[in-house]
């Protein structure tokens, strides 16, 4: 007869029981979940925080960029300013330029065209139009000037003396002729070939 000891068996499985209680298994389950949990909320907020200073830096250098771009524009703008004003500049130059050649000639023909005791007082210039003040000692004087503008060929035909009052001087006796002439200049280019002086052949 074969006798089987049951006993041992139900010993071993009694031992198991007793180092692994039931409770025990769950709550180290339960307890190494919660810890991997913490760790993962623990990694993922680190790592969050540090896209989040990442972002912040990027935006601070966005925000400097910007300030400095900013200061850029500023200065191209004040840099096209300048060049317009410059711009401006050169074309009244140039204008000047073109037209200074006429004042030139016109005061250096009315100085040229000027006679001995006679002096001007006022210059006007409108347009094309001068107007000249002056004085002179003698009719003379005044009919020179008048003729001698003419015969330059920069002034047009004929002079307008437009007034003339004579005064006593008191201590010599003698007249001083204020005059008032107009005349119309004509720029270089319109110049005619000055008239002969009569009797010129």
């Amino acid at each position: 007869m074969i006798r089987i000891n049951l006993l041992t068996v139900e010993r071993k499985a009694v031992k198991r029981a007793a180092l692994f209680p039931a409770g025990q298994t769950i709550t180290a389950a339960s307890t190494a979940i919660l810890i991997a949990a913490a760790l993962f909320a623990g990694w993922r907020y680190w790592a969050l925080h540090q896209q989040s200073l990442a972002l912040d830096r990027e935006i601070s250098a966005a925000q400097q960029e910007t300030v400095r771009l900013h200061a850029v524009i500023l200065q191209v703008q004040q840099f096209e300013q300048q060049k317009a004003q410059l711009q401006q500049r050169v074309v009244l130059i140039e204008q000047l330029r073109q037209t200074q050649t006429g004042p030139v000639h016109m005061l250096d023909q009315i100085s040229r065209a000027m006679p001995p005791m006679l002096w001007l007082t006022e210059l006007k210039q409108t347009d094309n139009v001068v107007v000249i003040d002056g004085r002179c000692l003698a009719v003379i004087s005044l009919t020179d000037f008048v003729s001698n503008l003419e015969m330059s060929g920069y002034f047009k035909r004929s002079i307008d003396i437009v007034n003339t009052t004579t005064e006593t001087l008191a201590r010599s006796g003698g007249e001083l002729i204020k005059f008032t002439i107009r005349a119309q200049f004509q720029a270089p280019g319109q110049v005619a070939a000055p008239a002969s002086p009569p009797g010129a052949r």
